[in-house]
């Protein structure tokens, strides 16, 4: 991981290395901005309370577990310590859904619901479903759901290879989708594939975590290199891509 994060080091640009009107403005509106195109405060609040929630809940982990342990029981706020997406890139993602005005999103791997409820505020006339694999984790956020009255969440529970087929089925077409689920070769390609039959050319798929384990770094090579990807950015935690089919396809390293 030390090598991965050195050379991701020496490789990373800003700005100025794209000179694709698209994605300069895409990086200065939803990587480098501050700025929140809806109201964070509740959901800053909420995070501020599960950080001090003492609840112990069991947990059943369907994924390549946990960087930080693998106990069947943990309390909630170790959980909001560790396995939340951190408040800049859960921003990040929720610029990126507010600005292109995606109505259809979806999330795999749900933790405590934060980074949900911010997919859901950045559109709020679209939908996010959402997915996870264990019923205490998934309770504990749709009590945030609830608790912030955000509506436009459809919360799913269960092995996501059989969920998501069911929701892919059911709707026309797939803008975005953030892949943090289970971090492996095997289903992140499946799940890559299974989305891919619903995306068009402006849908924006994330992964997190591409530098995880050897398997995660495969799955990010062959996602770049798919024919119908033809914009691939490494964050290093995160690798973001395009379907724009009017541009070469291209591939940058850049700083978050």
């Amino acid at each position: 991981m030390l090598t991965d994060i050195v050379k991701y080091a020496l490789k990373a640009r800003n700005e100025h290395a794209l000179h694709s009107p698209f994605l300069f403005e895409f990086y200065l509106e939803c990587v480098k901005s501050k700025a929140l195109p809806f109201d964070n405060s509740g959901i800053r609040e909420l995070r501020d309370v599960l950080l001090q929630d003492k609840r112990e809940i069991k947990i059943n982990d369907l994924g390549a577990g946990s960087k930080y342990g693998d106990k069947s029981h943990k309390t909630i706020r170790s959980i909001a310590k560790t396995a939340k997406k951190s408040e800049k890139w859960a921003n990040i993602l929720g610029r990126i859904v507010a600005k292109y005005k995606y109505n259809t999103s979806i999330e795999l791997g749900t933790s405590l619901g934060l980074t949900t409820m911010k997919l859901a505020q950045a559109n709020p006339s679209g939908k996010v479903y959402t997915f996870e694999g264990c019923p205490e984790t998934l309770n504990i956020a749709k009590e945030g759901f609830y608790k912030l009255a955000v509506n436009n969440i459809t919360p799913l529970l269960g092995d996501i290879t059989e969920t998501l087929s069911t929701v892919l089925n059911q709707i026309s077409q797939l803008d975005f989708a953030l892949f943090d689920a289970n971090h492996q070769h095997e289903a992140t390609m499946l799940y890559f594939r299974l989305c891919l039959a619903k995306a068009h050319e402006g849908s924006c798929f994330v992964f997190d975590d591409i530098y995880w384990s050897d398997g995660m770094k495969q799955a990010w090579e062959e996602i770049k290199e798919h024919p119908l990807v033809m914009i691939s950015l490494d964050f290093y935690q995160m690798g973001i891509v395009f379907f724009r089919k009017n541009q070469p396809k291209q591939h940058f390293v850049l700083r978050a």
